[in-house]
């Protein structure tokens, strides 16, 4: 069984708790840590959870939103640090309790955990994000990334669950307050994933197996949580009732597939 849950997601931090096992008794990831430490903390309580019972912490990019607190979490609790040699060259705070390196081509294990992570187009050294199983089910989590290539597809195929990246609506973007350069950076092939795209890549995936799908990283300021819903609806064909959002403050509560 995989159980996974979401601290908070969006452009003021992000990080997303794992778990094989009967209560996470097998193993606990931490894919991200954008908060403080006291923050993590906080929010962990609000699940459940406490800092010292994480298994590892995985990074998928150098971003301050993704990582601001994860040099500190490690040392504090002796975590080790999962992240390809790229994203450990961009971050400022390296000094990990423990530093494996990943080749986003390659699977690898982190205890009951099998990690599948793939290279996304997205303004960092070398990003990457995963899929995750226990041998029996499979999530994706795909945020980050400007636009979706054939082998993101096939990575994404068949999936039980997915947390999929619904950044920003165009015209929102487009007739909003970021200076120019900024929204060049947002919309471009190594920015974020727009509703549009997001509506797109569900509809080239099989989602015969999906349980759960839950859009994150939606953009406060560029973005509607209804627009959003729509995209997601629309890529699965379902009522806004089968799908849901993370948010920025609260992520969302814990989800299972078996």
């Amino acid at each position: 069984m995989i159980r996974f849950a979401s601290l908070g997601s969006g452009s003021k931090g992000n990080a997303t708790l794992i778990e094989s096992g009967e209560n996470g008794s097998d193993t606990r990831i931490l894919l991200d840590c954008g908060f403080s430490v006291v923050e993590t903390e906080k929010r962990l309580l609000r699940l459940g959870r406490e800092a010292n019972t994480i298994t590892a912490i995985v990074l998928t990019h150098e971003h301050s939103d993704h990582v601001s607190g994860a040099g500190r979490l490690s040392r504090k609790y002796n975590i080790p640090v999962w992240l390809t040699a790229g994203t450990a060259h961009a971050c400022k705070d390296t000094n990990y309790a423990e530093m494996n390196f990943i080749d986003s081509h390659s699977s690898f294990a982190i205890d009951g955990i099998q990690l599948h992570p793939f290279p996304v187009p997205h303004d960092a050294r070398e990003p990457c994000q995963f899929v995750f199983s226990d041998g029996a089910s499979r999530l994706g989590v795909v945020t980050d990334l400007g636009c979706y290539t054939p082998h993101i597809l096939r990575c994404l195929d068949k999936l039980d669950a997915l947390l999929l990246e619904c950044n920003y609506d165009r015209s929102m973007l487009l007739n909003g307050s970021y200076p120019r350069s900024l929204k060049e950076r947002v919309a471009g092939h190594i920015g974020h994933l727009d509703n549009q795209h997001a509506t797109r890549l569900l509809q080239e995936l099989n989602l015969s197996k999906l349980k759960h799908l839950i859009g994150v990283h939606v953009s406060e300021k560029n973005n509607k949580r209804e627009f959003a819903l729509d995209a997601l609806c629309q890529g699965v064909n379902c009522e806004k009732e089968m799908v849901s959002l993370a948010s920025q403050t609260k992520g969302f509560n814990w989800r299972e597939i078996y």
